[in-house]
C-alpha cells in the first residue's frame, strides 16, 4: 500500500511539563524526577525496534512534541537525533521540529538544539496579553514570549508559534489588534487555535461550574472569519483549519497526518499509522509514562493496542484528516487506499445536500470543504 517515496514521519513524545495547563487534554504530566539518560535509552529502544520492522523507509520528518520536549537537555536531544539518523536514510529536506516554551531556560538552548539537528522550532506562546496568559495557566510573560520569538528568528530559518483565541470576554477588536501584533513578529508559519473546552481538563470543570463561558457559535464563527481575513491579507493564508503559512512553509510533519501517510509514534501515549503490505495498522502506546518506561526497559515494545484498520476505518480517518486541508483530498489517494467504489460509502442524500449547499466542493480530482463549509466542518464529518 505505502509508497516509499512518500517518506515516513516520526513523532517522539516527551510527556513532562513544568505544570499542567488548564485547557490541555494531551498526555502530559507535571515533571517528576527521572533518569533522563535512561529515558533516552528507552526512546532509542523503540526507534531501533521500529527500524528493524521497516528498514527500507526514508525518514522525511521528525517531530519532538509533548508535554515539553525542550525540558530535555541538549545532549539528550543530540543522542536521540544522532541515533535515529544512524538508522533510517533521510530525505535531503528532512524537517526536524521541536516544541518549546518561551521561558529563559529553554530559549538559551535553542542554538544547541539547532547545532544538534533541529531545524524548525515551534514556540507555545498562546497569548500576547498578560492577563490571558495568567488565565491560560502559562508561566511565561509577554516579554519572555517576544524575546523567545526574537531568538527563534535569529536561530532558525523556519520557526512558528501558537496563539489561542476566542477566549472568554475577548472581543473581535481585541483579537484583531493582538493578531496584527503577532503577525509583525511571526516567521513563515503560525498556528491559531480557537479555545476549545475538552472533557477531563480543568477548564471543563470550571465551565461546568459556571466560572466562565466561551463564545457562542455565531461569535466563534466571527472570530474565525476575522482570523482568515487578517492572515490572508498578511500573505499567511490557512493551509489547514488552524495553521497558516507562507508558500512553501507548511509543516511537513503535520501534512503527513493530514494527507494520511505513514508515521511512527514513539513515547508514552504516542500513536502511529503504519502500512504493512496492503494493510494499515493503528498503534497506540501505553499512556502512563512509568508503564511505558518499564516496558521499554524490559525490551518489550510498549504498545497497548495494534489494530488492523478496515477499509471503512481508513476511509473515515482519511476524511477526518484530509478535509481539514485547504487543498482537500485527492480522489486518486482515496482510490489507491480503498478502491474506486468509495463513493458508495457516503449517505448519498446528505452528500448531495452538502454539495448543493456549497459546503463541499468536488472536482474531477479533488474533494474539499469550501470556506463556508469549514465553519461547520465538525457537523459535516459527523454526517
Amino acid at each position: 500500500m505505502h509508497n516509499i517515496d512518500q517518506g515516513l514521519g516520526l513523532y517522539i513524545h516527551w510527556p513532562y511539563c513544568l505544570s499542567k495547563c488548564p485547557y490541555c487534554d494531551f498526555n502530559s504530566h507535571v515533571q517528576r524526577k527521572i533518569s533522563e539518560s535512561e529515558w533516552v535509552k528507552a526512546i532509542c529502544f523503540e526507534l531501533k525496534t521500529y527500524f528493524e520492522k521497516m528498514p527500507e523507509r526514508v525518514l522525511k520528518t521528525v517531530f519532538l512534541g509533548g508535554g515539553t520536549p525542550s525540558l530535555m537537555s541538549p545532549d539528550s536531544v543530540k543522542s536521540i537525533i544522532s541515533f535515529l539518523q544512524s538508522l533510517w536514510p533521510q530525505s535531503a529536506d528532512i524537517e526536524i521540529t521541536m516544541e518549546a516554551n518561551p521561558n529563559s531556560v529553554e530559549v538559551k538552548r535553542f542554538e544547541k538544539y539547532r547545532e544538534f539537528g533541529v531545524n524548525r522550532i515551534s514556540v507555545g506562546v498562546q497569548s500576547l496579553r498578560q492577563s490571558d496568559l495568567h488565565f491560560l495557566g502559562r508561566k511565561h510573560t509577554v516579554e519572555e514570549a517576544k524575546a523567545a520569538i526574537k531568538i527563534a528568528r535569529q536561530t532558525f530559518d523556519n520557526y512558528s508559534f501558537d496563539l489561542i483565541y476566542a477566549r472568554p470576554q475577548q472581543t473581535l477588536p481585541q483579537w484583531r489588534d493582538e493578531l496584527l501584533e503577532a503577525l509583525e513578529i511571526a516567521g513563515p508559519h503560525i498556528s491559531l487555535y480557537q479555545l476549545t473546552i475538552e472533557p477531563g481538563t480543568q477548564f471543563f470543570t470550571r465551565v461546568q461550574r459556571g466560572d466562565f463561558q466561551v463564545p457562542q457559535e455565531e461569535l466563534a464563527a466571527d472570530f474565525y472569519e476575522l482570523t482568515q481575513e487578517i492572515t490572508h491579507s498578511a500573505q499567511m493564508p490557512a493551509y489547514e483549519v488552524s495553521n497558516h503559512a507562507k508558500k512553501g512553509f507548511a509543516c511537513a510533519h503535520n501534512l503527513i497526518y493530514w494527507q494520511y501517510t505513514d508515521y511512527i509514534g514513539i513515547g508514552p501515549g504516542a500513536h502511529g499509522r503504519i502500512s504493512e503490505g496492503h494493510k494499515k495498522h493503528a498503534t497506540y502506546n501505553h499512556k502512563d509514562p512509568q508503564k511505558w518506561f518499564l516496558s521499554c526497559s524490559k525490551n518489550i515494545l510498549p504498545i497497548k493496542d495494534n489494530i488492523e484498520l478496515s477499509q471503512d476505518d481508513m476511509f473515515i480517518e482519511m476524511l477526518i484528516m484530509g478535509l481539514r486541508l485547504k487543498e482537500g483530498i485527492s480522489k486518486n489517494g482515496i482510490n489507491s487506499l480503498i478502491g474506486e467504489g468509495w463513493s458508495s460509502r457516503f449517505n448519498k442524500e446528505k452528500y448531495q445536500f452538502f454539495l448543493e449547499s456549497g459546503y463541499l466542493i468536488e472536482t474531477e480530482n479533488i474533494m474539499k470543504v469550501s470556506d463556508r463549509g469549514r465553519l461547520c466542518l465538525n457537523y459535516i464529518l459527523k454526517n
